[in-house]
């Protein structure tokens, strides 16, 4: 990847509908070169999906819960059964495994407290944990779906 690949990815991210004729301009390439870049980044997996991102307060969902979940069976037969659960739920909209003393942690987007108990009674029922602790997030600070492009790598 060279800066002008990482040029386009930066403007990307900022705007995907950026016609390609603006993208060209920007990063002084004639539309088919810089078509042919972004066609590549999207063929190699560095570009993995143009998606629309929703404010999730218009949605109904504006509550933000963090849940720190932890569990004392670790077999792959438990990890994929809570793999399956929690991506079956659409009120989860990230996961994580950690390390530390959280063995997973999940972002999830409710429209409130009683929306919540509801989504914590289907996952505790679905599946079996030691213990589940949620952070109700007061107010987001920042947030980014674009990534750091690194200069030189």
């Amino acid at each position: 990847m060279d800066a002008i690949d990482r040029e386009l990815l930066r403007l990307l991210q900022a705007d995907v509908t950026l016609p390609i004729a603006e993208l060209a301009q920007r990063v002084n390439l004639s539309q088919t070169p810089c078509w042919k870049r972004v066609q590549r980044l999207k063929e190699t997996g560095v570009i993995r999906a143009q998606v629309a991102l929703c404010d999730a307060r218009k949605l109904g969902v504006g509550t933000t819960v963090f849940v720190a979940v932890r569990t004392d069976q670790h077999t792959e037969k438990w990890a994929q059964r809570f793999t399956q659960v929690v991506s079956a739920m659409p009120e989860v909209v990230e996961v994580y495994r950690m390390s530390g003393e959280v063995d997973y942690l999940l972002r999830v987007a409710v429209t409130g407290i009683e929306d919540y108990d509801r989504v914590y009674k289907q996952l505790i029922k679905a599946v079996p944990l030691s213990d589940v602790s949620s952070s109700f997030a007061m107010e987001q600070i920042k947030y980014s779906t674009a990534l750091p492009v690194r200069d030189g790598g």
